[in-house]
């Protein structure tokens, strides 16, 4: 069984951390918020947070490092950030960012055009890249997987939306 709750998580300078409710993590790019699970304790010490099981909680032990690792995502996001890179390979295929709108041109008969949520921000440095940010990794990563949605890469191919370190098996044409 994995003891990752058992780690405390750092604070870097300038992220607060405020236990009640709901957990409250504020720094310098932005301000996330996530409830307080009543199997679990969180205690701010000084410049770290300390996770802790209660006794005789159901899923306790699950939701321990559970709740570790998110609190740990959410100090991450406030003082780092998060991104997710995209390429787009394919003949005429392009992507070009607007604000928070993503245009992208994929083989279809219209163009697509996809809304950004609130707090995760698009850039595009090349017509195929596609670089998106955030603080909240989970939202970031639904994104991500939303606009990849749009033409996943085929495997004979290769053509569509892929993420930067993905790894697509291209299969051998049929023989007669």
């Amino acid at each position: 069984m994995s003891r990752i709750g058992k780690n405390p998580v750092v604070l870097p300078a300038g992220v607060d951390v405020t236990v009640g409710d709901q957990i409250v993590v504020k720094g310098p790019l932005g301000t996330l918020k996530t409830a307080a699970h009543a199997s679990v304790s969180v205690v701010v010490e000084g410049q770290s947070v300390q996770v802790s099981k209660v006794e005789g909680a159901e899923n306790a032990g699950a939701m321990w490092g559970t709740m570790r690792a998110n609190l740990n995502n959410m100090v991450t996001g406030v003082s780092k950030g998060f991104e997710k890179k995209l390429q787009l390979v394919g003949v005429g295929y392009r992507a070009q960012a607007q604000g928070d709108v993503l245009n992208l041109s994929l083989g279809f008969s219209h163009p697509v055009a996809h809304k950004m949520p609130v707090g995760v921000r698009v850039e595009c440095p090349t017509q195929t890249e596609i670089l998106i940010k955030g603080a909240d990794k989970q939202q970031v990563g639904q994104v991500a997987a939303e606009v990849r949605a749009y033409r996943k890469p085929e495997p004979y191919k290769g053509k569509g939306v892929r993420y930067s370190d993905e790894v697509v098996v291209i299969k051998e044409t049929k023989k007669k």
